[in-house]
């Protein structure tokens, strides 16, 4: 008897390409596609509609790509749960002087938790994303492993996947390089063979995010100064969720030396700026941390990376009783912002990861 597989498709050539190459492996697939937002109303500045990453033209394309696979497809409607759980998240974090990873989330709790259900409701023996990550058996248990493609790797935002979910979860693509998957499209003769890529957050498709705060919550919120870190105020901005931690540009201060945002402080609404080499810190703590080893109890060696393009760096995670951790680099890092992850590596596993205090 065939396993059951529901491929869970965007409407890109990735998950495109895993549901062909299941289906020619000999399972029985279904298509499934999360309708999370709905870009009927929206249009940038300039009065241009956009397309993106889970837009209606991204459903139509998966919708097409199965047909043309003879397979079932459904669409599944998560837009209130996308509502609550990431786009209420991505503004809370902002108004509390946070810059958000909302892919981090959206893997989280609407993929891997809401759609696998659905997955293992229709009697699905694993759910399938077109993802650029492994799992593996490692020391006689499942592993999440990087890509083998470095430039694709996507293990960053899945480090909170369970040993539960993972025992769920295929990743076809994972041995593979995008031109690889690219010549299957071809080879499948898939519609989306030649798409283009999306890079920016699927519900701002236009990539200004502080507009799409203020359309959400208003504007006039979070007003505040510029503060340098000597404490001399420079200035006035119009709300602290217009900055993130490593930004020089839109500041608008005059100052003898380039200045850049070193933190904020959402309970005065202050931006704190200073000179670039306060950017680099050596420590940091994390909290919400999950571990896909067993939890430690002592201090452990591990790779860090704080952002999904950052290098991972040589560092020792300090287990706190709180469920966090403390952070410590062998060479300061800059850009270490609250709000995002940091994912643990042993070589090319993850071995967990946390959220930035």
């Amino acid at each position: 008897m065939k396993k059951r597989v529901v491929v869970a498709m965007s409407g890109g050539v990735d998950s495109s390409v895993t549901a062909a190459l299941l289906q020619e492996q000999g399972y029985e697939v279904i298509g499934m596609t999360m309708q999370i937002w709905d870009y009927s109303s929206f249009t940038a500045e300039n009065g241009e509609s956009f397309g993106s990453c889970c837009s209606l033209d991204d459903v139509y394309d998966a919708r097409r790509v199965a047909e043309s696979l003879n397979i079932p497809f459904y669409v599944i409607n998560f837009e209130e749960d996308f509502q609550r759980h990431v786009i209420d998240n991505f503004c809370d974090e902002y108004f509390a002087g946070r810059t958000p990873n909302p892919c981090v989330l959206c893997n989280q709790v609407l993929k891997f938790d809401l759609l696998l259900r659905k997955a293992l409701e229709l009697e699905a023996d694993f759910m399938a994303t077109g993802h650029y990550a492994q799992i593996l058996r490692r020391d006689d248990q499942l592993a999440l492993v990087k890509g083998v493609d470095d430039a694709k790797d996507q293990s960053y935002f899945l480090f909170t996947l369970t040993p539960e979910q993972m025992a769920k979860t295929l990743f076809p693509l994972g041995g593979m390089t995008k031109e690889e998957v690219r010549e299957h499209a071809v080879r499948f003769n898939l519609r989306v063979a030649d798409k283009a890529e999306s890079q920016d957050i699927c519900f701002v498709p236009d990539g200004n995010y502080v507009r799409f705060i203020e359309e959400e919550r208003g504007a006039g919120h979070k007003d505040g100064e510029f503060i340098h870190h000597n404490g001399q105020v420079l200035g006035k901005h119009t709300g602290i969720y217009r900055y993130t931690v490593g930004q020089r540009k839109g500041l608008g201060l005059s100052w003898t030396e380039p200045l850049y945002v070193i933190g904020i402080n959402a309970e005065t609404n202050q931006v704190i700026v200073g000179e670039k080499a306060l950017l680099s810190r050596g420590d940091f703590e994390l909290h919400r941390c999950l571990w896909n080893i067993a939890t430690p109890t002592a201090p452990i060696q591990v790779e860090c990376r704080i952002r999904y393009r950052h290098q991972p760096v040589e560092a020792t995670v300090t287990p706190l009783p709180n469920g966090g951790a403390s952070i410590a680099f062998s060479q300061p890092q800059k850009g270490i912002t609250p709000g995002q992850a940091a994912v643990f590596y042993h070589d090319d596993r993850v071995i967990g990861g946390g959220w930035i205090a």
